[in-house]
C-alpha cells in the first residue's frame, strides 16, 4: 500500500486472487468459497459466470450459488460469495457441510 496507494493495491490483490481462481476451475475444481465483495466480483468476472442459480444457505445472507462457468468449460460450478461481513468465525469451515451432493 506505501508503493501502490490503497486502492492500487486493492486492485492488485483481487486481480491476482481472481486469476487463482480461474486456475483452480481450470484444473478441475468444482467448489469454491470466494470472501470480500470486490474479490468475488472480480472472481465471478474472471470465471466467465453470468448467472447464479441460488441454493442452501450457508450463513445468513450466503448461499451457496450454482453457475455455469466458461472457466469449467461450461461444467457446474458450486461458489459461495462472502463480503466481510457475512458469517460466523466457523463460516469456512461449516460451508463445505451445507454443500449439496
Amino acid at each position: 500500500q506505501a508503493q501502490l496507494g490503497v486502492a492500487q493495491a486493492g486492485e492488485a490483490v483481487e486481480r491476482v486472487l481472481s486469476q487463482v481462481a480461474r486456475g483452480l476451475v481450470e484444473r478441475g475444481v468444482r467448489q469454491l468459497v470466494v470472501a470480500g465483495g470486490e474479490t468475488s466480483g472480480a472472481c465471478v468476472q474472471a470465471l466467465g459466470i453470468e448467472r447464479l442459480r441460488i441454493g442452501p444457505q450457508i450463513a445468513p445472507g450466503v448461499p451457496w450459488c450454482h453457475a455455469d462457468c466458461a472457466a469449467a468449460g461450461g461444467d457446474g460450478l458450486h461458489i459461495a460469495l462472502k463480503s466481510g461481513n457475512f458469517g460466523a468465525t466457523d463460516f469456512f469451515t461449516g460451508a463445505f457441510d451445507v454443500l449439496p451432493p
